[in-house]
């Protein structure tokens, strides 16, 4: 589809997605599961969460992040097989086939219905072109072996963290097919991930939207006396109220030298006057994340030195934004990085106390994917593309004077540059003190 048309259609699908919520329609996910087979050529299989991997009472299941992406299915305890249309002993056609637990009424009786291999419809409900028991799954596999001399699935990394999912069913697999050489997938769904469909534009842009929204109430709240947790608190509320119902990560909201701390989540100091804020708070739209960060005077006004930095740290934004194009780096010390004319930017303007310059105070990289994690896989040796959502988000960080500074927008790669999607939050520091004017007109009329 030519990038335009794309953008046309994620536009419309932002408007719709204003009251829903759930999955995509069946047919997103089976077109990447298309895309996927016709990448490999050996049968993939995955699994989903079971739903041991956190038992804290107050978070939610939440599926697995690259099963999701290719199943858009929050079922614990499912799993996954493409198989390829290669000719080989019984497998001549591609087949998609979902494995779902059986029925469990009395669980059902605590958390609510369940999808079951033995539900009305259920291959219609799920997009797949089968679905069977997960008690079949060992005997597919052991048959796959006999034809394929490997199979594809996730495979642990040095540092899984948690609960060890990856090397649990990687093991299973083993044994299930012995002889039979495992050969990571996650490469290759990672390359589809980094180009976002249209939908997935869509759901980001949604929940950019109510992101900027809750940073405009944060804006009209600001004032000394306030406690960090109070302004997280109201944009979390902005967020649910909207139909956002997730974080896309711990809200960061730092006063003073709180400022300096990169993921600062205690939440415990009192605003004081002459402190900066910063505010890393965003939510996430069905999974798909937003990333903004802004940084506010806590009084209304930036101080000669503060907006010195925030200044700095706004050239540098801009200076990356205008460089963001297709065929140019997030990361990295190339020439052709944005990374590095932010840096470069930040380095050059500006010096500390002792007058050494400031590139030394950006302690953090420049841009990361953001999609259904908010730190989105990618590999750091492709260039950016068409479709590709990344944050650009420089900082200059001087605890010695409990000054941060960071300022964070997303950004959607086009076909000739770059689009921010959360260009209706203002940037520019007078615009910041204006709306925080209004906030405080606001207060002293209505107190």
């Amino acid at each position: 589809m030519p990038f335009a048309a794309l953008l046309a259609l994620a536009a419309v699908l932002a408007v719709s997605a204003v009251s829903a919520r759930g999955r995509q329609p069946n047919e997103e996910y089976a077109a990447r599961r298309h895309r996927l087979l016709a990448q490999v050529d050996a049968p993939v299989v995955l699994f989903g969460y079971n739903g041991n991997e956190n038992t804290l009472e107050f978070l939610r299941f939440q599926q697995e992040e690259n099963f999701y992406y290719l199943s858009g299915l929050n079922e614990e305890g499912a799993a996954l097989v493409l198989i390829p249309a290669v000719a080989k002993g019984k497998i001549a056609a591609a087949r998609e086939i979902l494995f779902l637990p059986p029925k469990n009424p009395r669980a059902e009786r605590w958390n609510g219905p369940r999808l079951a291999p033995n539900d009305p419809g259920i291959e219609e409900r799920t997009g797949f072109q089968e679905v069977q028991p997960f008690s079949d799954l060992a005997g597919l596999v052991t048959q796959l072996a006999q034809s394929f001399p490997k199979l594809y699935a996730e495979l642990p990394g040095p540092h899984e963290l948690g609960y060890p999912h990856l090397q649990v069913w990687s093991d299973w697999l083993r044994k299930q097919a012995p002889g039979v050489q495992l050969e990571n997938v996650v490469p290759k769904i990672t390359a589809l991930r980094e180009i976002k469909s249209p939908g997935e534009i869509a759901l980001i842009t949604r929940a950019v939207e109510v992101s900027v929204d809750a940073h405009f109430e944060a804006m009209r709240m600001m004032r000394p006396g306030l406690f960090e947790y109070q302004v997280a608190a109201r944009m979390e509320f902005v967020h649910a109220d909207a139909g956002c119902t997730e974080e896309a990560y711990a809200p960061i909201v730092g006063t003073g030298f709180n400022s300096t701390v990169l993921h600062y989540d205690s939440l415990e100091s009192k605003i004081a006057d002459g402190d900066v804020v910063v505010l890393d708070v965003a939510c996430a739209q069905d999974g798909y994340a937003a990333d903004i960060t802004r940084t506010l005077p806590a009084n209304g006004h930036f101080s000669p030195r503060q907006r010195e930095i925030y200044e700095i740290v706004l050239g540098a934004q801009n200076a990356a934004f205008a460089a963001a194009k297709p065929g140019m780096f997030n990361t990295g010390n190339a020439p052709n990085s944005i990374f590095k004319i932010a840096y470069d930017y930040i380095d050059s303007h500006g010096k500390d106390s002792a007058g050494n310059s400031l590139g030394r105070y950006f302690i953090h990289g420049l841009s990361h994917h953001i999609g259904l994690n908010v730190h989105d896989p990618s590999d750091p040796s492709r260039p950016l593309e068409p479709g590709m959502v990344i944050t650009i988000e420089p900082g200059i960080y001087i605890p010695d004077e409990k000054l941060g500074v960071r300022i964070e927008d997303d950004v959607l790669i086009t076909e000739s540059g770059a689009k921010m999607l959360s260009a209706r939050l203002p940037r520019d520091p007078a615009e910041v003190e204006a709306v925080m004017a209004q906030g405080r007109a606001a207060r002293e009329k209505n107190p």
